[in-house]
């Protein structure tokens, strides 16, 4: 934890009662798929959701048609609901409270809950998530899935011959506009600079692309809206003026925060602020904990290549556990099972 005057008022860690193989933290496609492998091979993880995010960002997403092995597609709740139910099928115990603290240093990892209670384990997946960073508009939060959108890869196809706006300036924001313009009739581009951010070659490509048309020095201002998406309001930020704009869903593209600060001080960081991995694996800087997911990914941010991650995590914890000495694993092995 990063190092705080306030010290005396902090949460304090007690010894747990049991300790347990594995805990993960993180109730999305990395920390569920994480809980299916580790559970199938008999670590008796427990994974800790959130009391109020469960489920993670898939939950505010409407139809998800990019996960393998659902043609048709499926709701985003409906699929962290089965993940959650295949994991608990093996065997995974999950826990709906929020982690308040999180201690490292010892030779087990320490976990305080909000309902007071602390529990340690031998193992430890780290799979928080990113947040995507929101406008903080009128209409963005309660539009979210109805035509306001974080991620043009997962719902770009929905705006077939639309008009939409993606908002952003930088690489990522260019790269959304050109994938979008694949489906759409138009994208307006609106960044609140009046030059962008992106590199030349990303500008250069997105300006050569007729359907993309650039609304520079201006902000949304507002999302427009009953059910779904029907318009913005712009402003221009150098002369105040106000005006609206037409179309069918709007692309927010102005960064991710990965979810790091239960482990700052603790664990090493890249220089995106996710948390750092050796290589292709899911070890990070500090022996017995593995990351997975959004946290250690800044580029795709896929639900699919978080599911990959946690498994990963998963067979990296699995042979870490096989390495450890008889007595710690004996412990582990025959605590008594958290009450979900």
């Amino acid at each position: 934890m990063e190092p705080d005057a306030s010290a005396d008022t902090a949460p304090k860690l007690d010894q747990g009662d049991a300790v347990h193989q594995l805990i993960i933290i993180g109730s999305g496609p990395a920390g569920y798929t994480a809980a299916i492998y580790a559970a199938r091979a008999n670590l008796q993880p427990l994974l800790l959701a959130s009391s109020v995010e469960a489920g993670g960002e898939l939950m505010n997403t409407t139809t998800v048609e990019n996960f393998p092995g659902f043609p048709e597609g499926i709701e985003g709740p409906e699929l962290m609901s089965r993940l959650r139910t295949q994991a608990e099928r093996f065997g995974t115990t999950v826990r709906l409270d929020d982690v308040v603290a999180l201690d490292l240093t010892g030779s087990t990892c320490r976990v305080l809950l909000g309902d007071g209670t602390t529990h340690e384990s031998l193992a430890l997946i780290y799979a928080t998530g990113s947040a995507p960073r929101k406008l903080g508009v009128s209409g963005e939060a309660r539009l979210s899935g109805y035509g306001v959108s974080y991620c043009a890869t997962c719902d770009g196809f929905f705006f077939r011959d639309k008009v939409i706006a993606i908002v952003g300036g930088g690489d990522s924001a260019m790269e959304e506009a050109l994938f979008l313009t694949k489906f759409a009739r138009k994208v307006l581009v609106i960044h609140r600079r009046q030059e962008l951010r992106a590199s030349k070659v990303m500008q250069d490509r997105a300006k050569a692309n007729p359907k993309i048309e650039f609304v520079l020095g201006a902000e949304v201002v507002e999302i427009l809206g009953d059910r779904t998406v029907t318009g913005v309001t712009i402003r221009n930020l150098q002369s105040a003026e106000t005006w609206h704009a037409a179309l069918s869903g709007v692309f927010v593209a102005v960064g991710n925060d990965p979810r790091v600060h239960l482990i700052h001080g603790q664990l090493d960081l890249s220089s995106e602020g996710t948390v750092r991995v050796n290589g292709r694996s899911s070890r990070t800087s500090k022996p017995g904990v593995f990351a997975a997911g959004d946290v250690v990914d800044p580029t795709y941010r896929q639900a699919v290549t978080a599911s990959a991650s946690g498994t990963v995590a998963a067979l990296d914890v699995e042979h870490y556990l096989s390495q450890l000495n008889d007595d710690l694993l004996t412990k582990a092995a025959l605590r008594e099972p958290a009450s979900r």
